[in-house]
């Protein structure tokens, strides 16, 4: 049998999300398509043909299952709606309710393919309270390129990667002292610095790092982040959650300010200190590297690459499940209303029951 796929995305660090499950899709003979609801996943997608422009042309296609890397998704196309997330927890701030953002609710989806017995616990908790979707714990697709692991690079000297988050009180790409101190240390050429930004932070901060370019510092601009993983010896970050993609190579993590004290983390609070912090990180330590093997397995326990198989495989068998049991999805009126307007596309059409194909 024959599907029709679509991944849904809104921003261009989406891509690397999807083009693991595309690639399966493919392998199998099913056709998939791409749609972005914003500028600047639509800017990523036209290096692609396989894209749909518009809403419209989204309804049209009639799709049967959708893979969404977004929050949210509209009620009125066809097809089960699966969410397969778009970071890892990262634990950055609980929100009011003192439960993490990742972990909200917003009655679009049918499946939920968690990560990791660390999301799958609790949205299993939120199943039974909701009963609207399913959860099933397949791994993620992003990290599928890289496993298997590869073994330990002897680069000639040290290579560090910095990444950062855009919420600007949480970034240390907004830190003026971070910057000088990085400024002094890409100088001394006593390391290989790479940087790379979220998309979302503003040009301005993004021109004024680019500026440190010199035969030790690059900066690159590209949401393909595993190369980069997997050439570099540790990583300087804040609470992005590129801290958890880059700690299943089970190589150490600096955390700038970081908002929560995890213990599989080397804590940094002052720019003064990151030349003896990063020294520290480069040695390897070992209570640092027994404390991250326990967080992959509750984090991401699958090592085989093969996360987009299992997400595929999860869909197509739900996809003709008897979802009778599962009630309704809530109104949403005004969620459902902001993605009308989002979309410029109203409608009171409302898919509300979890969709089902016949074999």
């Amino acid at each position: 049998m024959s599907y029709k796929f679509l991944i849904y995305i809104s921003y261009s660090y989406a891509l690397p999300i999807g083009n693991p499950l595309e690639q399966e899709i493919l392998s199998r003979g099913h056709t998939i398509m791409w749609f972005s609801d914003l500028k600047d996943g639509k800017d990523a997608l036209q290096g692609k043909r396989n894209v749909l422009d518009t809403i419209q042309d989204v309804i049209n296609y009639e799709p049967h299952i959708v893979l969404a890397a977004t929050n949210d998704i509209p009620d009125f196309i066809t097809g089960l709606k699966v969410q397969i997330f778009h970071g890892f927890l990262a634990q950055k701030r609980p929100s009011k309710k003192h439960i993490f953002s990742e972990f909200r609710i917003r009655g679009f989806f049918d499946l939920y393919c968690t990560q990791g017995p660390s999301t799958t616990s609790v949205f299993k908790t939120l199943e039974k309270k909701h009963n609207h979707f399913k959860v099933i714990e397949t791994g993620w697709s992003k990290v599928d390129p890289l496993f298997p692991i590869r073994n330990q690079q002897s680069n000639t000297k040290p290579n560090i990667l910095i990444a950062s988050t855009f919420t600007e009180r949480l970034s240390l790409a907004f830190d003026d002292t971070v910057f000088n101190e990085i400024k002094k240390l890409s100088e001394t050429g006593q390391y290989t610095l790479d940087m790379v930004l979220h998309p979302k932070i503003p040009n301005d901060i993004k021109n004024k790092w680019k500026t440190l370019e010199n035969d030790h510092f690059t900066y690159h601009n590209t949401t393909d982040l595993i190369p980069l993983f997997q050439h570099s010896d540790i990583l300087f970050a804040d609470t992005t959650s590129a801290i958890q993609e880059f700690l299943l190579q089970k190589k150490p993590v600096v955390s700038f300010k970081h908002t929560f004290n995890h213990d599989y983390l080397i804590h940094v609070d002052k720019a003064s200190k990151l030349e003896d912090i990063f020294n520290y990180a480069l040695s390897y330590p070992d209570d640092i590297l027994q404390k991250i093997e326990p967080f992959i397995k509750d984090l991401h326990p699958y090592q085989d690459g093969k996360s987009s198989k299992r997400v595929i495989d999860t869909c197509i068998s739900f996809l003709h499940e008897d979802k009778s049991y599962l009630k309704q999805k809530p109104l949403n009126l005004i969620r459902k209303y902001k993605i009308r307007k989002r979309l410029g596309y109203f409608t009171l059409k409302s898919y509300s029951k979890a969709y089902t194909m016949k074999k």
